[in-house]
């Protein structure tokens, strides 16, 4: 009979601990492996909570590039990639391209090379142009074919009028107005779909410049009438014609081949041997009689003579006129308060002040009072952010529209480098007025909104990033841009209209 021992010497693990332990220490390495992972320098692409999209063009090919200049499609597309809105992962492309029949087809896809709306025959993105002859589109609605009928749905795909027309153009000049055919029929959509004017009428025509002035219509019989934007009808479909004028709720209109101006209730306030209305603005309506231009008040009253080439109200009884080819400012009575010095002059539509060019590049600014406070070479009014930037002289300052001066890093305040410049050669400084970039160039531009800024030496271009590295050499010749723009290593092309970015 063998004798035991009480207890056994060798240790046993307890494995309950041992694993509790193992837990402890994955857990800790985890929580350093992900601290680890916060502290590393992000990418670029990462740094922005928002993706934008651009058209690019390399080796004979379009792409697609990010705001970082990342490549998101390859180049390996023939035909230009249409961005219908740069904030969507959506672009529109043609192949199959017959130059001599003018027949295509299309292609809708997102980044991973997916095609989109595959329901359809055709996707299109619905081109626009402004007065320089720019092109943009539609952000909101695409054109689509099915059967061989046009009709709308927006970027994520969703219907928003049937394809049951012949086909869907937009009004150019026009945001926000599509023009709807069916047959020989017209009508108008706005860019969700709603039907503002029913596919009715012969022929359709902007009121104006803005979608707000609604619409001059045309039925079967050739009888224009006017239709808002609200679908509502101002004026019925019987007049010969109706211009595209209007204001303190009166209307030019054309009967028996003579022009009138007539109020709601259809009642002529103006009217007698005149060739055309050029402006109604309060009680004061601008007039042309043969090639002279003057102010006859809603009494039919001659309250500027006839004596002008132009004459344009800016408010405040005051007109910008133009005479022996010179443009000034006059009063209500006749009274010039701006001599006739200059070689064109505008009231912007969307600020107070009148832009009034000296010569083709040098431009005097006054204010609503008519006080003279700017003279230089205007590089950008921005109205978004409330900013006049002008050369004076030498130097690029920047005036909200009271015309206080403003330092850059006031304005742009997601900026990391502000433009400085001393002794005629440009740098760039931190918000705290450090120097981030010595002053070594020529010229440069403030930086984007993308982060990157154009550095120039001699009479080649370059970039520099959002740290000031340089992210291209200057290398490159762009005396034929108007505009100098950078992201990364791309630059805007030559050809503003198309609005692409090439290396």
């Amino acid at each position: 009979m063998s004798s035991g021992r009480r207890y056994n010497d060798e240790r046993k693990l307890n494995m309950k601990k041992v694993i509790g332990v193992i837990i402890a220490l994955a857990v800790f390495l985890m929580m350093i492996i992900s601290i680890g992972k916060l502290l590393e320098p992000k990418k670029e692409e990462e740094l922005s909570t928002s993706t934008y999209y651009f058209t690019a063009y390399k080796g004979g090919k379009w792409g697609v590039i990010s705001q970082t200049g990342s490549e998101i499609i390859p180049f390996e597309y023939t035909e230009m990639i249409i961005i219908p809105d740069k904030t969507k992962d959506v672009f529109i492309t043609m192949t199959d391209v017959n130059l001599e029949t003018g027949e295509y087809k299309t292609k809708a896809f997102n980044k991973k090379g997916e095609e989109l709306f595959k329901d359809y025959e055709q996707v299109e993105a619905i081109d626009n142009y402004d007065e320089s002859q720019n092109i943009w589109y539609e952000e909101n609605a695409l054109r689509v074919r099915k059967d061989g009928k046009y009709g709308l749905i927006n970027t994520n795909g969703k219907e928003i009028l049937e394809c049951k027309y012949d086909n869907i153009y937009s009004i150019k000049g026009v945001s926000n107005s599509l023009l709807v055919l069916s047959g020989e029929k017209q009508g108008i959509a706005n860019d969700a779909g709603e039907m503002i004017v029913p596919v009715e009428y012969k022929e359709i025509r902007p009121a104006g410049k803005d979608y707000k002035d609604g619409y001059i219509v045309v039925n079967s019989e050739g009888k224009a009438g006017l239709i808002a934007s609200n679908k509502e009808t101002v004026l019925e479909a019987q007049y010969d014609d109706i211009k595209p004028v209007m204001g303190n709720n009166l209307y030019v209109v054309k009967e028996n081949g003579a022009l009138k101006v007539i109020n709601q209730a259809k009642e002529a306030v103006i009217s007698g041997e005149f060739d055309d209305v050029l402006q109604i603005s309060g009680e004061n309506v601008i007039i042309k009689k043969s090639s002279s231009v003057g102010v006859l008040t809603t009494a039919n009253v001659e309250k500027i003579p006839f004596e002008y080439q132009d004459l344009k109200d800016i408010g405040n009884d005051h007109f910008i006129a133009k005479k022996e080819d010179k443009y000034g400012i006059i009063d209500g009575q006749n009274k010039t308060i701006v001599d006739f010095n200059y070689i064109y002059m505008k009231q912007r539509k969307d600020t107070d002040f009148i832009e009034a060019d000296k010569t083709v590049a040098e431009t005097d600014i006054y204010n609503k009072n008519l006080e003279l406070k700017l003279t230089g070479i205007i590089s950008e009014v921005n109205t978004e952010k409330g900013y006049i930037n002008i050369r004076i002289g030498d130097a690029q300052k920047y005036y909200n529209f009271k015309f206080e001066e403003k330092d850059s890093k006031d304005l742009f305040t997601t900026h990391t480098l502000f433009l400085t410049k001393k002794d005629g050669k440009y740098g760039y400084k931190d918000k705290d007025g450090n120097l981030v970039v010595d002053y070594i160039y020529d010229d440069a531009k403030e930086q984007n909104e993308y982060g990157y800024a154009a550095i120039k030496k001699g009479t080649v271009w370059g970039c520099i990033n959002k740290s000031g590295n340089v992210a291209l050499e200057p290398s490159l010749n762009l005396d034929n841009n108007l505009v100098i723009d950078f992201i990364n290593q791309w630059h805007l092309a030559e050809n503003l209209n198309l609005h692409y970015y090439e290396k």
